[in-house]
């Protein structure tokens, strides 16, 4: 009786992964890798219902006296709440006796209280709050999480567009080389021959205050790395086999460029994308800092931090607290996610 042979049809297909399957699952192995991607998830969903008003909706609302205690330092004497109450009272105008010329002057004063108590009770002020309040009784952890909302956005935002601009000009001086090259080269000069905060606050000083303001600036100011490195891997991978075999088919310029060649540049470009928001993060809060960022109706993490040197003077430490610790808690999130990024996505690595 003779053995029965498999059938090599049957046998199961075994596909080799991918590239994006391999450096997911090296993140997936990297543990500070994944904690920073929770972080960066955790603030980009805080950024989100915030700007739907799920949260911190009422941080312009004066809950607190001035400059509240947070609700840790609940005891603690607040002498620059006194003070400002009694500056009130103290400039409150001495009563006049009109009842000579006007029959309505002795209902005046009953008016007066009545209206006094309408306005304590409903403007009566917590003296504190969750992690304390600025100068006008706003609460300053939802401050800190709607400033969020403005530099999350502005960095990312500024990232992708530079992202695509310095993309799409360093595909086009790799691929095409010649005289497209050189006029691309000769722009990449102009821009990178001047320092970039000088170039950033110089377009900030003369342009109308905004965050679409910024997000433009930022984003015609920050695509030369992108482009510089873009372009030298174009150069690297237009000669190659798979480029050429794709010519001999028949495919277009358009198809070479963006169809093959930039899946095999996309690990470039995916960690300029994350340091690039690390990057527009901390421009943006300069900024509103300096006063060149959003308008003073807004809040960002910048105009946290110039409210907060002034109150630091007076021992008022936790405006300046709860945007630093914010900003550094997501900056290092995103640099140590790049890290692992390029780490993840590194060809070598396969």
């Amino acid at each position: 009786m003779s053995a029965v042979l498999p059938n090599p049809i049957a046998a199961p297909r075994q596909e080799s992964p991918g590239l994006w399957m391999l450096a997911w699952r090296r993140l997936k192995n990297d543990r500070v890798g994944m904690i920073a991607l929770a972080v960066v998830m955790l603030f980009i969903a805080m950024m989100l219902a915030s700007s739907v008003g799920l949260i911190a909706k009422d941080w312009s609302k004066e809950k607190g006296v001035s400059y509240a205690n947070p609700s840790f330092l609940a005891g603690a004497e607040n002498l620059e709440a006194k003070a400002v109450t009694n500056k009130d009272f103290a400039t409150k105008a001495a009563p006049v006796d009109l009842s000579d010329v006007d029959p309505l002057a002795p209902r005046y004063k009953e008016w007066e209280e009545r209206a006094a108590k309408i306005a304590v009770t409903e403007t009566k002020r917590s003296d504190t709050l969750f992690f304390g309040g600025d100068k006008w009784g706003r609460d300053v952890l939802e401050k800190a999480i709607k400033g969020s909302e403005i530099s999350i956005f502005v960095g990312l935002t500024a990232a992708i567009l530079a992202t695509i601009i310095g993309t799409v000009l360093g595909a086009m001086a790799g691929y095409w080389g010649g005289y497209i090259n050189d006029a691309l080269e000769w722009f990449y000069n102009i821009f990178t021959s001047i320092p970039y905060i000088l170039l950033i606050l110089a377009f900030a000083a003369v342009a109308p205050k905004g965050m679409v303001t910024i997000i433009v600036i930022l984003a015609l100011t920050g695509w030369t790395g992108i482009y510089r490195l873009v372009r030298a891997e174009y150069i690297k991978h237009s000669s190659r086999e798979y480029v050429k075999a794709a010519q001999a088919i028949g495919a277009s310029h358009g198809s070479r460029m963006f169809t093959h060649i930039l899946p095999n540049a996309s690990h470039v470009i995916l960690v300029q994308l994350s340091q690039h928001v690390v990057q527009f993060i901390k421009a943006e809060v300069i900024l509103s800092f300096l006063g060149l960022g959003v308008p003073v109706d807004q809040v960002s993490w910048g105009t946290m931090l110039a409210e907060a040197q002034n109150e630091l003077v007076i021992g008022k430490w936790w405006q300046l607290f709860a945007a630093g610790a914010s900003m550094a808690v997501l900056v290092t999130a995103f640099s140590l996610l790049t890290d692992s990024l390029r780490d993840a996505l590194d060809p070598k690595l396969k």
